[in-house]
């Protein structure tokens, strides 16, 4: 019995240590991974829209399906990968919010590399970002969604369950950015006092 008290307390410190080499800065282990989760929160849509903008057939139909057609490949399928692109670079910078990147400008970007990031800098536009995707999320919930697929172009069946599981993750992008953002509040205003 003996032998195996120091290996539970070893393992218990060695647990800890590894925490706080991953978390030096005293982040919570889950703002990390809110922080995660809101990068992935983009994928399926963007991946939905990828399909749709190489012209895989997505379920769309009539005039909707031609206008599809007619513009992609072509700037049709630039605007949706810009627009995957974006929704994945956007949500991207919620894990500044738990790197130290989100506290120092990394030394490689010109002008403003190596400077220290004002919280509010951070804090406002990511506020004002979760409040804005949080509303959408919300206003999709309760009836944007179906008007959008009562439409008899929209995609219909199993092309329109497929639609909407990959644009449901994008439901706790908001709630996500929301959380993320107030552990970053917390940790870096608390530090000026």
């Amino acid at each position: 019995m003996s032998t195996t008290a120091p290996l539970a307390g070893t393992t218990t410190a060695t647990r800890a240590v590894r925490q706080r080499a991953a978390h030096p800065d005293g982040t919570p282990r889950w703002a990390e991974l809110a922080a995660r989760a809101t990068v992935w929160t983009t994928v399926p849509s963007g991946l939905w829209r990828l399909a749709l903008g190489i012209g895989i057939p997505v379920g769309f139909s009539g005039e909707l399906a031609a206008v599809f057609e007619g513009n992609t490949p072509g700037w049709g399928t630039a605007y949706l990968v810009v627009l995957s692109g974006l929704a994945e670079f956007v949500a991207f910078l919620t894990v500044g919010l738990v790197r130290p990147w989100g506290e120092v400008v990394p030394s490689w970007i010109p002008l403003i590399g190596g400077r220290t990031v004002r919280p509010l800098a951070a804090i406002v536009p990511a506020a004002i970002g979760s409040a804005v995707l949080t509303w959408i999320g919300i206003s999709a919930l309760f009836g944007g969604w179906a008007d959008q697929l009562s439409d008899p172009e929209a995609p219909q069946g199993l092309a329109g369950v497929v639609m909407t599981l990959c644009y449901l993750p994008m439901l706790a992008w908001g709630p996500l950015v929301a959380a993320v953002t107030f552990a970053y509040a917390r940790r870096t205003l608390g530090r000026r006092r």
